[in-house]
Protein backbone atom coordinates (compact mmCIF):
# COMPACT_ATOMS: atom_id res chain seq x y z
CA UNK A 1 0.00 0.00 0.00
CA UNK A 2 1.37 3.47 -0.65
CA UNK A 3 0.41 6.70 0.81
CA UNK A 4 -1.92 8.63 -1.43
CA UNK A 5 -0.74 12.03 -1.28
CA UNK A 6 0.37 14.44 1.44
CA UNK A 7 -2.97 15.95 2.46
CA UNK A 8 -1.62 18.30 5.23
CA UNK A 9 0.90 19.60 2.31
CA UNK A 10 -2.05 20.66 -0.36
CA UNK A 11 -4.65 21.77 2.47
CA UNK A 12 -2.72 23.06 5.51
CA UNK A 13 -6.17 25.10 6.45
CA UNK A 14 -8.04 22.29 7.01
CA UNK A 15 -5.66 20.60 8.74
CA UNK A 16 -5.45 23.90 11.02
CA UNK A 17 -8.86 23.31 11.90
CA UNK A 18 -8.92 19.48 12.46
CA UNK A 19 -5.53 20.38 14.70
CA UNK A 20 -7.97 23.35 16.32
CA UNK A 21 -10.68 20.68 17.31
CA UNK A 22 -7.75 18.13 18.54
CA UNK A 23 -6.56 20.32 20.79
CA UNK A 24 -10.24 21.10 22.01
CA UNK A 25 -11.01 17.51 23.25
CA UNK A 26 -7.90 16.85 24.55
CA UNK A 27 -7.98 19.94 27.39
CA UNK A 28 -12.01 18.59 27.86
CA UNK A 29 -11.50 14.48 27.97
CA UNK A 30 -9.42 12.86 30.66
CA UNK A 31 -6.29 11.39 29.38
CA UNK A 32 -7.00 8.24 29.72
CA UNK A 33 -10.73 7.93 28.50
CA UNK A 34 -9.75 10.03 25.48
CA UNK A 35 -7.17 7.30 24.37
CA UNK A 36 -9.77 4.34 25.01
CA UNK A 37 -11.97 6.06 22.50
CA UNK A 38 -9.48 6.79 19.72
CA UNK A 39 -8.05 3.83 19.96
CA UNK A 40 -11.62 1.91 19.78
CA UNK A 41 -12.75 3.94 16.91
CA UNK A 42 -9.44 3.79 14.87
CA UNK A 43 -9.78 0.00 15.36
CA UNK A 44 -13.55 0.12 13.96
CA UNK A 45 -12.47 2.19 11.39
CA UNK A 46 -9.07 0.42 10.43
CA UNK A 47 -6.92 2.78 10.34
CA UNK A 48 -3.91 1.26 10.64
CA UNK A 49 -1.37 4.57 11.24
CA UNK A 50 -3.88 5.73 13.96
CA UNK A 51 -4.29 2.17 15.88
CA UNK A 52 -0.35 2.33 15.75
CA UNK A 53 -0.19 6.45 17.15
CA UNK A 54 -2.76 5.87 19.67
CA UNK A 55 -1.46 2.57 21.08
CA UNK A 56 1.93 4.41 21.99
CA UNK A 57 0.44 6.85 23.27
CA UNK A 58 -1.35 5.28 25.63
CA UNK A 59 1.19 3.11 26.55
CA UNK A 60 3.68 6.16 26.88
CA UNK A 61 0.89 7.89 29.31
CA UNK A 62 0.79 4.83 31.70
CA UNK A 63 -2.28 3.15 30.38
CA UNK A 64 -2.11 -1.01 30.99
CA UNK A 65 -0.87 -3.16 28.03
CA UNK A 66 -3.66 -5.74 29.20
CA UNK A 67 -6.43 -3.05 28.69
CA UNK A 68 -5.27 -2.02 25.17
CA UNK A 69 -4.94 -5.84 23.98
CA UNK A 70 -8.66 -6.18 25.22
CA UNK A 71 -9.98 -3.04 24.14
CA UNK A 72 -11.81 -4.68 20.49
CA UNK A 73 -13.62 -7.09 23.16
CA UNK A 74 -13.92 -4.70 25.69
CA UNK A 75 -18.27 -5.59 26.35
CA UNK A 76 -16.81 -9.46 27.26
CA UNK A 77 -13.63 -8.15 29.78
CA UNK A 78 -14.47 -6.82 33.39
CA UNK A 79 -11.63 -4.29 33.05
CA UNK A 80 -12.99 -1.67 32.19
CA UNK A 81 -15.47 0.70 34.70
CA UNK A 82 -19.06 1.71 33.83
CA UNK A 83 -18.16 5.14 32.79
CA UNK A 84 -15.84 3.53 30.28
CA UNK A 85 -18.29 1.04 29.27
CA UNK A 86 -20.51 4.00 28.81
CA UNK A 87 -18.05 5.98 26.94
CA UNK A 88 -17.06 3.20 24.29
CA UNK A 89 -20.50 2.24 23.89
CA UNK A 90 -21.33 6.17 22.86
CA UNK A 91 -17.82 5.95 20.54
CA UNK A 92 -19.38 2.66 19.15
CA UNK A 93 -22.61 4.13 18.13
CA UNK A 94 -21.58 7.32 16.91
CA UNK A 95 -18.23 5.94 14.77
CA UNK A 96 -21.12 3.31 13.29
CA UNK A 97 -23.48 5.56 13.25
CA UNK A 98 -25.44 5.28 9.41
CA UNK A 99 -25.62 1.59 11.16
CA UNK A 100 -26.80 2.32 14.57
CA UNK A 101 -28.95 5.22 14.83
CA UNK A 102 -27.80 6.73 17.67
CA UNK A 103 -29.85 4.66 20.13
CA UNK A 104 -31.61 6.58 22.66
CA UNK A 105 -30.50 3.79 24.95
CA UNK A 106 -26.92 4.31 24.56
CA UNK A 107 -27.23 7.64 24.84
CA UNK A 108 -28.83 7.55 28.41
CA UNK A 109 -25.96 5.44 30.03
CA UNK A 110 -24.00 8.08 28.91
CA UNK A 111 -26.26 10.54 30.75
CA UNK A 112 -25.40 8.11 34.47
CA UNK A 113 -21.86 9.21 34.04
CA UNK A 114 -21.04 12.04 32.38
CA UNK A 115 -22.34 15.86 32.54
CA UNK A 116 -24.40 17.12 29.21
CA UNK A 117 -20.66 19.29 28.85
CA UNK A 118 -18.83 16.13 29.50
CA UNK A 119 -21.28 14.42 26.95
CA UNK A 120 -20.89 16.93 24.24
CA UNK A 121 -16.48 17.38 24.47
CA UNK A 122 -16.93 13.49 24.41
CA UNK A 123 -18.78 13.48 21.08
CA UNK A 124 -16.25 15.99 20.30
CA UNK A 125 -13.54 13.69 20.91
CA UNK A 126 -15.79 11.14 18.83
CA UNK A 127 -15.96 13.14 15.79
CA UNK A 128 -12.33 14.30 15.65
CA UNK A 129 -10.79 10.64 15.73
CA UNK A 130 -12.91 9.34 12.83
CA UNK A 131 -11.73 12.81 11.25
CA UNK A 132 -8.54 11.78 11.68
CA UNK A 133 -9.69 7.88 10.58
CA UNK A 134 -10.85 8.73 7.63
CA UNK A 135 -7.63 10.83 6.87
CA UNK A 136 -5.43 8.03 7.32
CA UNK A 137 -7.51 5.29 5.54
CA UNK A 138 -8.81 7.77 2.78
CA UNK A 139 -4.73 9.03 2.31
CA UNK A 140 -3.44 5.55 2.78
CA UNK A 141 -1.15 6.90 6.07
CA UNK A 142 1.53 4.63 7.25
CA UNK A 143 2.61 3.31 10.60
CA UNK A 144 5.96 2.77 11.82
CA UNK A 145 7.40 -0.08 11.83
CA UNK A 146 9.87 -0.47 14.49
Amino acid sequence: MKERMKYYAVAPEGLKNVLALEQYVQKKVEPMLLHLVKLRASQINGCAYCIDLHTREATRDGEKVLRLHMLSAWRESPIYSEKERAALDWTEELTLVAETGARDEVFERLKKHFSDEEIADLTFAICAINVWNRLGVGFRLQHRVD
